[in-house]
């Protein structure tokens, strides 16, 4: 039924239960397995935003705050990675084909594009459970792939 699988993993508990449902579909269906992690300010322990003011006056704290958001970053970066490679060794130990990719940028626009650029027949997707005013201001990664994906769209609970 399902031949390319992409998964939308985050460094969460969410994110286990995510990838285990796709890992029980990929091998059910012999499918390929695409896991994708996004480095996002909507995700959770993200540095956030770069910072930008580097003004004169404030040169030497700005220089300071600008490297500790670089040790932040790429600490983020890493633990990212780490959890992908983890998966990866868990699809291989179940005989599953798997690639990874790690990319910065809006989650829900990433997830979407790479779906497309894959060929994915399906995309997995974990939900933080947000509703209301918060999902209006924050938004939604899990609606947005729900309403503008190209393919078949579970959402994991």
């Amino acid at each position: 039924m399902y031949q390319k699988i992409l998964v939308a993993i985050d460094t969460s508990e969410r994110g286990k239960n995510v990838f285990e449902k796709a890992l029980s579909l990929a091998k059910t269906n012999n499918a390929n397995l695409m896991l994708l992690h996004v480095l996002s300010p909507e995700e959770d322990n993200s540095p956030l935003a770069i910072p930008t003011d580097f003004s004169a006056p404030y040169c030497d704290i700005s220089e300071v705050a600008y490297k500790t958001w670089q040790e932040q970053w790429q600490t983020f970066e890493n633990i990212g990675l780490e959890v992908l490679h983890s998966f990866e060794k868990k699809a291989k130990q179940a005989e599953v084909n798997v690639e990874l990719k790690q990319f910065y940028g809006s989650a829900s626009r990433v997830i979407c594009k790479e779906a497309k650029d894959w060929q994915a027949d399906l995309i997995v997707v974990g939900r933080r459970g947000r509703s209301g005013l918060s999902e209006m201001i924050l938004g939604s990664v899990s609606n947005y792939v729900l309403h503008h994906a190209h393919c078949s769209v579970l959402i994991v609970q």
